[in-house]
């Protein structure tokens, strides 16, 4: 296996443990069983990557094919479990409201690239709105559906710039895939832009304009 190929997949692992993470704490946070918290950080992990291959017409879709993501989904969240099993959640509740918040902006900004990453393969780059969609979609989709089936608002419907994180960084992607820079450099560098997006909005409260109450 070549380095770059290494590299992304080291990538992927650290995107599919993040959002598993974050769905298994989300489901200890609804008091959900381990198999309720299994499923959660399993879909909070690869749920966007099957919506992004059914866009792209890959079927079926990757996970399917390469157990690998599943299985480190799986196991993350049943590790994050019992170690929560043995700890007192909602002592700290708050702060593991903020971890969860954390976790989800790596996943956020890695699947992001990577949604970008598998449109450009799939031959759209000449198609900046498909590809931009597709990342985007990849980043959000997990989240959108952990929070969906643990009884929450979607966090892309509420939180601070969130959707905007995933745009601006599949954007600032798909512009450096077109430039002479090195493909892990632009990847990596994308991924800290949504991250960094993410981080400063939780950290500042930035949010879009609502109508007030």
């Amino acid at each position: 296996m070549e380095l770059a190929e290494s590299i992304l997949l080291i990538t992927k692992l650290i995107g599919t443990i993040a959002f598993a993470v974050s769905g298994a704490l989300v489901a200890i946070d609804k008091q959900f069983d381990i198999f309720g918290a299994m499923v959660l950080g399993v879909i909070a992990a690869v749920g966007g990557g099957v919506l992004r291959d059914i866009l792209l017409g890959i079927t079926p879709p990757l996970i399917f094919k390469e157990y690998l993501f599943v299985t480190v989904a799986f196991t993350t969240s049943f590790f994050v479990f019992w170690f929560e099993y043995f700890r007192t959640f909602n002592k700290h509740k708050t702060y593991y409201l903020q971890v969860i918040n954390m976790f989800d902006a790596v996943g956020l900004g890695v699947f992001t690239v990577i949604g970008v990453n598998t449109a450009l393969l799939y031959g759209h780059g000449d198609n900046w709105f498909l590809v931009v969609f597709i990342g985007t979609t990849t980043g959000i989709s997990g989240g959108v559906m952990r929070d969906v089936l643990a009884g929450r608002i979607p966090m892309v419907l509420r939180k601070q710039v969130y959707a905007l994180a995933s745009i601006t960084g599949a954007l600032i992607f798909y512009i450096l895939y077109h430039t002479e820079l090195d493909l892990i450099v632009a990847m990596f560098f994308s991924i800290a832009v949504v991250v960094l997006i993410r981080l400063l909005a939780m950290y500042f409260k930035w949010s879009l304009p609502r109508v007030p109450q």
